[in-house]
């Protein structure tokens, strides 16, 4: 899940919510939507392999 920020940067999100924290993990900051989308689908791809 990407946001942006009112940086103007993106940050990846985990999908599901933490159970002890109530909120999602960050997964990292970066400068275009592109650069998050590429790295989101490295998350998903490591998490099936």
């Amino acid at each position: 899940m990407i946001r942006k920020l009112k940086s103007g940067e993106y940050r990846l999100y985990s999908r599901k919510v933490d159970p002890k924290t109530q909120k999602r993990k960050n997964l990292g900051t970066f400068k275009t939507r592109e650069a998050a989308e590429k790295h989101e689908r490295e998350v998903q791809y490591f998490k099936h392999h």
